[in-house]
This record gives C-alpha cells, structure tokens and sequence, in this order.
C-alpha cells in the first residue's frame, strides 16, 4: 500500500470513480463478499486473537462475539436498502431524492473496538459506493490491518477495485489530521481530543462524544432481570464498550435488594477503604483514568488495588457520594466498574441522570429498569441522551440488537449535547450526498385564515 497519504487518497479516488455507477446488483455484492470474509469463522477468530493479544485488553470470546454479531446485524441492516438512483420519491410534491456517493471517507477506529467498528463502518461505505481510509488507533494497528486485508480479499473476489479499501500506515496522530484533512468526510470514533480533531479539521466529520451510560431501577423493576442485563452488559468485553453501565441510580426502597442481586451475579461491593484504593488505581493523578486498568477484569483490577475480593468476582461496586460532580467514580472507567447511587423520589433520579450524564456522557445514553410507563416517559422526555433502552443491558442495545430496532453500529452520535454533529447511530445514511429532482406541481398557495385563524380570533388582527 502507499505511505504518501496525497497517494492513498489518489488511489482511493480513482477506486471510487470506478464504481460511481454501479447498479444496486452489483453494489450489494460487493457488500455480501466482504461482509462475508469479515464474518466467516476462521477470519473472525484470527481478528478476535490478534485484538486480543495486540492491545491486551477485553476478552477473546466477547471479541468473536462482538465482531460477528456487527458484522451480520449491519448485513441485516444493509439487506434490501436502495443507495442507488432514485431512493425517495414524494408524487404530491413533485419530488424524488438521487443517491450519491460522498466520495472518500476517512474512518479513524478505536483501541478498544479494533475489528467491528472498521467492519460496521465498512460495510455501510462501500454500500453507498464510497471509498475508505482506515486510521487505526497504534496500540491495534495490526488487528484493524488484518481486517482491512479481509475486506480487501473479499473486493477482490467480486472484480471491485481493492483500493475501495485502504489503511494509513503509520497511523501517528499528525498523519491522521493530515489523512483527515485531505478526505472528503471523516468519521471519528475515539477520544474526546480526536473528535475534537476531526471537526476542526476542515472537512465534514462525524464524531462521537463519550460515553457514561447510566441505568435506573425503580421500585417496580425485576430486580434478578435488571441485575443479571447490568452484569452482562457491565463485564461484556471487560467494559470497553462506550455504552456499558458506568452508574446505577436505584430507588431507596429496593436498594438493599438490588445490591444482593447485584451481588449474586458476581458483583463485589466495596468498602469505604476499598473505594480510596480502587479511585488511587483507576486515576493515580487524581485526574486521568490510568490505561493500565482499561477493558482489564474485575480480578486484575482488584489485585492492582489490593482488595480483597473472593474468587468468582465479576464485576466492582462503589457506593457514590455527594456531590457527585466531586467523585470521580461518577464518570466513565472503561472497567467493570460500577457506582451505585440512591434516589427517593423519582424526579431525583432524573436529575441524577442528568447530573451525572452532564459530568461525563452528556448526550450519550441512559437506561431504565421499569414497567412504569410513566417513569419511562419522563425519563425519556427529561434526559439529554440519545439513545435511552428500557430493560435492557447498554452495551448490547445501543448500538444495535437481534431483540430491540436500534440501526447495528459501532459509532453512536450524541448530538449538540455531546458536542456531536447528530444524534443518531451512524449508519449508511450518513454516507450518502442526495440530489433533490423537483418537478412543477399545481400551486399549493397557503390559507390565511388556517394558518392565523386561532391567533385572530384571541388577539385580533
């Protein structure tokens, strides 16, 4: 591959000018092949290993796991979808929308995702005929490298220009700026400082705020359901999901309750002492989340704290204080890791949501435990998040789910809130430019008294 980026962009160009007007046909199997060569069993295992064994983070099994499942949901999500030619179509208003390719992306991926969130993001450029750069995180390089070859494989065996797939080689953090600078859109998914970096990059981005999902219970969750979707989405990968849960707003009248649930799924409730040594672990300045516990098991953890915790503990509990906006635990730990807290009233939940998301996740996502329809609405109407799952764990909903209608992604926009450009998952939508054709109609000239009728009859003209 080239090392100039000038040279990977050229080469990435004229790719995509070469399948600028392929029919749907052969777009979608474009997408089959390299879909395929992501997901078949051998490929995805030696992703999983080598992300496990390069940045020594998560768990292999959740790795294969994660990595199959974005790849076959986004296929799913991508089945049957026109991204060619005329898309929409409005007779009443003389209007139809033409899908056109952006042109060449450059995707920059996480440590902590180095397979699926290429894959996903992947997948959904090439349907919409675009052609991608790929600026791995260094400490996952060679994982999102052998993915690349994967999908570069599978263009090959279907006749597509392999350079619809590219990676930057040498991926420091200026040649990504200047990779960034010299695409026609960026999507960023990473760090605060790199998001910050692609939208001031001079080219239109999608970035991605942080993440700090928080999760209520009420008084009439099922509280073994709640505990057992909290513990799997909380140690699912050892946590390096944005959307696992960071905290645990629980209603005082079950809380003792939901704590021995909690604490028969693996969960280990630390002591006052405990908590002083776990915060000294996970910020050793006081400031910054040391990377030496992120996406680490809860055992690994525990012994770099000197807790001690018995044999078969999953996952640790901190009780949090007040102010929140002081304890560090409030915030996201990339760990499994969890802070519980305790409200009376449920408006006091809703602040504590907001709160806490407002310290760290503003608009990124919250979830509630609950048959109360109308708790979940105004937590719902409330909370500035953008995503919100009702009994379900985070970590498997957000981004998309064989049980819920959330769009498969491994990047989720949190709007003006999180500093974001959208709300929305990132999907395949988000990767097309639309030629609106518009066709004269017979006149539809707007009705004085409809439009102000109710104010003249209160206000007068």
């Amino acid at each position: 591959m080239a090392d100039s980026i000038g040279e990977l962009v050229a080469r990435a160009k004229e790719a995509q000018k070469a399948i600028e007007y392929w029919p749907q046909d052969k777009v979608d199997m474009m997408v089959a092949a390299v879909g395929w060569e992501l997901y078949k069993e051998e490929n995805a295992v030696q992703c999983a290993e080598m992300a496990a064994k390069e940045t020594k983070m998560g768990v292999y099994e959740d790795k294969l796991l994660k990595h199959r499942k974005k790849t076959l949901g986004t296929l799913r999500d991508l089945q049957g979808v026109k991204t060619v030619g005329v898309i929409e179509t409005d007779e009443a208003k003389g209007l139809m929308k033409v899908a056109k390719p952006v042109g060449v992306v450059a995707a920059i991926t996480p440590v902590t995702n180095p397979t699926s969130t290429p894959a996903g993001n992947g997948l959904a450029i090439l349907k919409t005929r675009n052609a991608v750069i790929f600026g791995a995180h260094l400490f996952a390089r060679k994982t999102t490298g052998l993915a690349i070859k994967f999908m570069r494989a599978g263009l090959e065996k279907v006749g597509a220009p392999v350079d619809l797939v590219q990676e930057l080689p040498k991926p420091t953090k200026e040649r990504i700026q200047e990779l960034m600078a010299a695409a026609d859109l960026v999507v960023a998914t990473g760090s605060g400082a790199l998001v910050n970096a692609a939208y001031s990059s001079g080219t239109p981005a999608y970035g991605v705020g942080a993440g700090n999902a928080v999760c209520v219970v009420d008084e009439t969750a099922d509280l073994a359901d709640a505990a057992k979707k909290i513990f799997l989405s909380k140690t699912f990968d050892n946590a390096t999901s944005c959307s696992s849960e960071n905290s645990v707003v629980i209603q005082e009248g079950v809380r003792d309750r939901m704590v021995e649930a909690l604490q028969a799924q693996g969960g280990y409730l630390c002591t006052a002492a405990d908590k002083a040594a776990l915060k000294a672990t996970l910020w050793p300045d006081g400031s910054a989340l040391s990377p030496k516990i992120v996406a680490q098991s809860a055992a690994r953890i525990a012994e770099m704290a000197g807790l001690p915790v018995p044999d078969g503990t999953r996952f640790l509990m901190v009780t949090g204080e007040q102010p929140l906006e002081d304890d560090l635990f409030a915030r996201e730990k990339l760990s499994p890791v969890v802070a519980l807290w305790t409200y009376g009233a449920f408006g006091e939940a809703v602040e504590l949501v907001e709160r806490i998301t407002r310290k760290c996740g503003y608009g990124h996502s919250c979830g509630i435990h609950s048959v109360n329809d109308e708790h979940i609405m105004e937590l719902a109407v409330k909370s500035h998040v953008s995503r919100m799952l009702v009994r379900q764990p985070q970590c498997y909903g957000n981004s998309g789910n064989y049980d819920n209608g959330m769009p498969f992604t491994m990047t989720l926009g949190c709007g003006t809130w999180g500093g974001n450009i959208t709300s929305e998952n990132i999907t395949w939508k988000n990767f097309l430019n639309t030629t609106w054709v518009s066709k004269p109609i017979e006149p539809v000239v707007p009705d004085e008294n409809r439009l102000f009728g109710d104010y003249w009859s209160q206000f007068g003209t």
